[in-house]
């Protein structure tokens, strides 16, 4: 038995929740505490689901905007399909192995080794022949996350089998485990699965050499998109749309050449790249002309309005924020604009045309070059970023209220990171 926060089915606490976080945002982290389904309780610790899993006792388990957005309520019912409750969230974790695991690479990881985690729940894990996204090494898109020998759950931390992280223990396949260098702290570790979905969304924004880059939201994923830009891209001048002072601090620190409250956006933009601004009589104003690519990490309606409107016809809009609510999308249609989603990580099997050279790996996958994973590159990025501070508060387990508070309002209160510390009683 472990200790666990876990999410349960009751539609109508699911629905207040989300009535009460929609209508008032200001009382979402209330709601959340209060009128969302989650309860602590003692959960046997999973069955391993076969012979290639390995259970895992995690140090720190982070809080992620999707978790958030679950929670509060705010997760579209397209997910419904995709998840097996109920569940223990949490998909941001270093944990600690509890018996030896032989990762997918060959690697030998004795009991009590370090590693992190990639949730997703492709083939591999699920015992199954690889779909066409995993055998791309596009884990991302697999399309077999509701079938196999373990339940419906897109990742682990929505998989009712697995558990998740705001646990005591839960069950891991060895394609998912990552070792941590011994030099890399916890409170670093932590951070490698948001930079890997960074670096993922990154390299799906694709930017050309010199192309003018929109960062629009600057939590945890825009600050760490910024960082992957600036690390693995040949992107140019990259503006971010900070809306807190420490936001804006270390937008600058991780590299921007230009910060923009969200209300400057379209001017700032416009002064940036000389296009011309237009006032229709009902509506946002927007540009003609604009970036090249602009990335939407807030996943708000305004945010992605916000990128529609400011990019160049022609340009590249990436979805990387969990989306919620709805957006005009006649810029898309008008601009003849590119809309592309960015979600998770990718294994990496073949090298991307958006990675520079001396990020290449040496060897051939079909006939093309072999680049690093996604979690290859942000375990480097944990290395060497200036990151520390960057996880603002742990919490034990049983102050899950306080820790979703803080992490509801995090920007406001000049946070980045809330993880869950459940190396303490």
């Amino acid at each position: 038995m472990s200790r666990a926060l876990e999410l349960y089915r009751s539609l109508p606490r699911y629905l207040t929740t989300r009535t009460v976080s929609g209508r008032l945002p200001s009382l979402a982290g209330a709601a959340a505490t209060t009128t969302a389904p989650l309860r602590l309780r003692d959960r046997p610790t999973p069955s391993r689901p076969g012979p290639d899993w390995v259970t895992i006792r995690p140090r720190l388990s982070g809080i992620c905007g999707s978790d958030l957005a679950t929670v509060t309520g705010r997760s579209s019912f397209y997910f419904a399909s995709l998840v097996s409750m109920p569940f223990v969230p949490g998909h941001e974790i270093v944990a600690d192995t509890q018996t030896d695991v032989t990762l997918s690479n060959g690697t030998e990881l004795p009991a009590g080794s370090r590693v992190v985690v990639d949730p997703v729940l492709g083939c591999a894990a699920r015992g199954l022949p690889a779909c066409t996204g995993c055998a791309g090494g596009h884990t991302s898109r697999c399309d077999r996350v509701t079938s196999g020998h373990v339940s419906p759950g897109l990742q682990t931390g929505f998989c009712s089998d697995t558990g998740g992280g705001w646990s005591g223990a839960l069950v891991a396949h060895r394609s998912q485990l990552y070792p941590v260098p011994a030099d890399l702290p916890d409170e670093r570790a932590v951070l490698v699965e948001p930079l890997a979905c960074a670096v993922h969304t990154a390299l799906r924004a694709a930017p050309a050499d010199g192309d003018r880059v929109l960062v629009i939201g600057a939590g945890a994923v825009g600050l760490f998109t910024l960082l992957a830009l600036r690390a693995y891209t040949r992107a140019g001048t990259v503006t971010v749309v900070a809306k807190h002072r420490r936001q804006v601090e270390l937008a600058r620190l991780f590299g921007a050449d230009e910060v923009l409250p969200p209300a400057s956006a379209v001017g700032g933009v416009r002064r940036g790249t000389r296009a011309l601004r237009l006032d229709p009589e009902v509506g946002p104003p927007y540009l003609l002309g604009g970036v090249d690519v602009a990335i939407d990490c807030a996943g708000s309606a305004s945010s992605l309005s916000t990128a529609l409107r400011t990019t160049r016809a022609g340009g590249r809009v990436v979805l990387s924020g969990v989306p919620t609510g709805s957006v005009d999308l006649t810029p898309l249609w008008f601009r003849e604009l590119e809309l592309v989603g960015a979600y998770a990580s990718s294994a990496g099997t073949a090298a991307h045309p958006a990675v520079r050279p001396d990020n290449q790996v040496n060897g051939q996958v079909n006939g093309r070059p072999r680049e690093r994973s996604d979690f290859d590159r942000a375990l480097e990025l944990a290395a060497s970023a200036p990151l520390d501070g960057i996880l603002s508060a742990t919490y034990p387990l049983d102050r899950w209220r306080d820790a979703l508070d803080h992490a509801l309002a995090a920007g406001r209160l000049g946070a980045v990171k809330v993880a869950f510390d459940l190396m303490t009683p």
